[in-house]
């Protein structure tokens, strides 16, 4: 009887989710076609591009709303399940309410599993294909746009620092370039130039209008040419990144680049922090919201199903509330991203303790 019931309830757990997202997706394209077909069409963007683009739209806001589908698929069939009297019949036979909510725990970890091997491998790739599209087609400032082209400044070494003040993306081409050597906090020499340009054949730098400046103990070394050709240990990539970079890696390469934005003293490691992070906080938040809704939804209310739904859509939007102000609060400020990530579960954690308490009585 206990393996028939389980079966039931986990049915209805990943059949309601899975239609959640089958009925939603389709309506979030049809609105996004509906406000963006008019550039699409002045721009002439081929049909496979929209296609590929489309595939990505529906993976990157499946992984990014996945947890409000989630809770609401979970309220709505539970909500039907006491509405029925079902929850009634099974707890009336001397099923614990703990017992009760193994299946749920089971589809839940199923889903958590689901979402957490995606954003480890598959949305990183469905990020960077619709963010790509939108900068190339939608946002009318292609690849200048997907860069940090003004002010870059970057350590590059442990003890070497470049600064260019604007880089053009078509020409490879960096005005203003600057590059410090340090020793033990002393300054070595300092290099400058009015233009830098990229030399793809040999992997080299052009510098023009060349000064260099070498600290003596007694006197400074200066040294001036038009042009001059050398080797930097810097990428082409270190002049203009991509702002949300974070975001297209795989979970292996996020971590190794955030170990080499770190030894750089990059200002933007929250933001990176942030998202390494979100791939496990997301998961875990389907736990979360998975007790939640079984205990506000699994008894009958005056209010029936409607009831439960609203309750259901307040909290759920109450916790992307609290994961995006915390997550913007990390990015722009010194507080630490591990705890801004995780302070939405913590806080409906306690809550699903609270409810679940009250639930079991």
């Amino acid at each position: 009887m206990l393996k028939i019931i389980d079966k039931y309830i986990l049915k209805r757990y990943l059949a309601t989710f899975s239609v959640m997202l089958l009925m939603f997706i389709p309506i979030g394209i049809i609105i996004d076609v509906s406000e963006k077909v008019n550039k699409m069409i002045a721009n002439k963007v081929p049909f496979k591009e929209i296609a590929i683009y489309y595939f990505d739209f529906t993976i990157y806001f499946a992984n990014l709303l996945f947890p409000i589908f989630l809770f609401l698929s979970i309220i709505w069939f539970t909500s039907k399940l006491a509405n029925n009297t079902e929850i009634i019949a099974i707890l009336s036979s001397g099923i614990s309410f703990s017992r009760f909510l193994r299946p749920y725990i089971i589809g839940a970890t199923a889903v958590s599993l689901f979402a957490l091997l995606m954003g480890f491998f598959l949305v990183p790739s469905a990020s960077a294909g619709f963010k790509n599209f939108r900068y190339m087609y939608l946002n009318n400032s292609g690849i200048s746009g997907m860069r940090d082209n003004s002010d870059v400044y970057r350590q590059i070494s442990d003890d070497e620092y470049i600064y260019v003040s604007n880089f053009n993306n078509v020409s490879k081409v960096a005005f203003n370039f600057s590059l410090e050597k340090f020793k033990d906090g002393k300054l070595l020499y300092k290099i400058n130039a009015s233009r830098l340009k990229w030399n793809p054949k040999d992997s080299t730098y052009t510098m023009f209008n060349y000064k260099k400046r070498t600290i003596g103990l007694l006197d400074d070394v200066f040294e001036k040419a038009d042009k001059k050709d050398a080797k930097f240990n810097f990428d082409l990539d270190d002049l203009s990144p991509v702002v949300f970079i974070a975001e297209t890696l795989s979970y292996g390469e996020l971590t190794s680049f955030i170990e080499k934005e770190r030894k750089r003293g990059s200002s933007n490691i929250n933001t990176y922090l942030v998202v390494l992070y979100k791939k496990y906080s997301i998961p875990v938040a389907a736990f979360i919201l998975t007790i939640i809704a079984v205990s506000v939804s699994s008894m009958k209310r005056r209010g029936g199903m409607g009831s439960n739904l609203a309750i259901g859509i307040l909290l759920a939007f109450s916790f992307v509330f609290l994961d995006k102000i915390f997550g913007v609060l990390a990015e722009k400020s010194s507080f630490p991203p591990i705890i801004a990530v995780w302070i939405p579960n913590i806080v409906f954690g306690i809550l699903a303790i609270y409810l679940l308490r009250n639930a079991k009585r």
